[in-house]
């Protein structure tokens, strides 16, 4: 029934390589079906104004596509002299979603920029950034353990996301463009790794949804979360 052949539960192959940049503190190129997006960790020592002083660190995000990311080029944002109100939305949700997961005190007050690039597009961009930009953010703060820089971990909990949906009126996890573009439903389901709800994104897209059938969706986030953040431990050697 699906396009691409899996079932309905059925995760995109997910592929995950580390330490992909020379400079950055952490990195990965993070692969999930056709989707892929580069992902980098900065380490920072200083913070946003508003919270100079307070002892706590911070965590944010930057997102953008390439230009060839999708099927028709797309108009660098930069040539257009702003940011799309897409892309500050996405980059938001990602630095707020990996945030969920940082003790701010036990970062001490360092930043962290975790960037986020897609180099291809085929659904679920926001999702993978998420996921990836966790694991360059894991290994950044690896390297502040190493020298000693900060006591204890400060990062509580994994953190990864998948999107979820009703395609062809069957709900289905890990929607591809094909899938995306024409789904009655679309959802992202961003988690910790012990299964606590950072945020939902939901909404018709044509046509309405039952409390049945949100059940149904988040236990198939559920199970695409759980195997994210396996393939995140396996990567990091968390």
């Amino acid at each position: 029934m699906r396009p691409s052949g899996r079932d309905l539960s059925e995760m995109r192959a997910v592929s995950i390589e580390t330490s992909v940049t020379k400079h950055a503190e952490g990195s990965c190129m993070i692969r999930i079906g056709d989707t892929h997006v580069l992902c980098t960790a900065t380490l920072e020592d200083r913070v946003p104004p508003f919270i100079k002083g307070s002892g706590l660190g911070w965590v944010t995000a930057e997102y953008g596509m390439l230009p060839r990311s999708t099927t028709s080029r797309m108009r660098r944002e930069a040539t257009a002299g702003k940011q799309g109100g897409r892309t500050v939305e996405i980059q938001r949700l990602i630095g707020r979603s990996l945030r969920a997961g940082v003790d701010r005190v036990a970062l001490g007050e360092r930043q962290i920029t975790v960037d986020c690039d897609v180099i291809q597009a085929d659904g679920g961009t926001r999702c993978a950034s998420i996921t990836g930009g966790w694991i360059a953010l894991r290994l950044a703060v690896n390297k502040l353990m190493k020298a000693g820089d900060v006591t204890s971990d400060p990062l509580l909990d994994p953190v990864a996301a998948v999107s979820c949906g009703i395609y062809a009126g069957q709900p289905v996890l890990d929607l591809d463009y094909p899938e995306d573009s024409v789904a009655g439903v679309d959802g992202n389901f961003i988690m910790t790794g012990s299964g606590q709800l950072i945020e939902v994104q939901m909404s018709a897209e044509g046509a309405t949804f039952s409390r049945d059938q949100m059940d149904e969706l988040m236990g198939l986030a559920e199970k695409g979360v759980t195997e994210l953040v396996a393939a995140q431990k396996a990567a990091t050697g968390a």
